[in-house]
């Protein structure tokens, strides 16, 4: 169970007479991110926020909560606060309509009740005007992304079938992909954990299967339950590495679109400072 951090979040009246966000919130992140807020939950809604100038001095605070965890994943920043009742919220920060940027508070219970005015992608990845996807020149039968919204180069690469290069030629993400065959083949002759070690040297890195998980559950050339453990145990041993069951083909070449265009989309927000 988490212990507290010694960190607290603040909620207090807003000074300002003619804001329409009456309360600012201060979190003990980035050096004490202080937001502008309509209320001091998101209990029926999503909480519309705009960032302040700074802490008042003289604040009126209304509320003070030890915190149990305040941590960026991304675009959002997870709160959870040592009390029984209202403790898990995030906030969010995104791009509205016309390039400015929107910043929402939400729980899980009201994340699915109302939608931002944020852009929705359509079948651009993560919303981006381009994506170049690396393919390794060792792959034999590559993706080609023909029904994606995206471009392919040949280029070796370290680790994984599929990449996308920040501008120096460094690997933001990398995807390899796995026929049920492949998998099994690697688990059995231990080949598998070579590639997860290289790929778990990336920031971000999956496999991506071509095929159900009950396939390699029947699978005919190993005894019942032993592909399946030899699988699990990879997988605790190198949790940052995902290992995705997309399927089919054409689904795992979605998903690899998606996960690559997801990953450019994180390292621009990251470059931007919103993170």
């Amino acid at each position: 169970m988490p212990r507290p951090t010694g960190q607290r979040f603040l909620i207090a009246r807003n000074p300002d007479p003619d804001s329409r966000l009456p309360y600012l919130l201060r979190l003990p992140i980035d050096g004490g991110l202080v937001l502008k807020a309509r209320d001091t939950w998101p209990r029926t809604a999503r909480v519309f926020c705009a960032r302040a100038d700074g802490w008042p001095p003289d604040a009126e605070v209304i509320d003070d909560v030890p915190m149990l965890l305040c941590r960026r994943r991304g675009p959002a920043i997870d709160i959870e606060l040592d009390r029984p009742r209202e403790n898990r919220s995030q906030i969010v920060f995104t791009t509205m309509r016309g390039g400015r940027e929107g910043i929402f508070w939400q729980t899980r219970k009201v994340v699915g009740t109302a939608r931002p005015g944020a852009r929705i992608p359509g079948r651009r990845a993560s919303g981006l005007a381009a994506l170049e996807i690396v393919v390794d020149t060792r792959e034999r039968y590559p993706f080609r992304f023909a029904s994606q919204q995206a471009t392919t180069i040949r280029a070796a690469l370290s680790a994984g079938d599929y990449a996308v290069r920040r501008a120096d030629g460094s690997i933001i993400a990398a995807v390899e992909r796995k026929s049920i065959a492949d998998l099994a083949s690697g688990l059995n002759n231990g080949t598998l954990v070579f590639e997860l070690a290289k790929l778990g040297e990336l920031s971000r890195a999956a496999i991506v299967v071509e095929e159900r998980y009950s396939s390699l559950i029947k699978h005919a050339y190993a005894p019942a339950g032993f592909l399946p453990d030899m699988l699990a145990r990879l997988q605790v041993r190198y949790p940052e590495v995902q290992i995705v069951f997309a399927e089919t083909r054409p689904l795992a070449e979605e998903w690899t679109f998606r996960y690559l265009g997801a990953a450019v989309a994180e390292e621009i927000q990251s470059n931007l400072g919103i993170e």
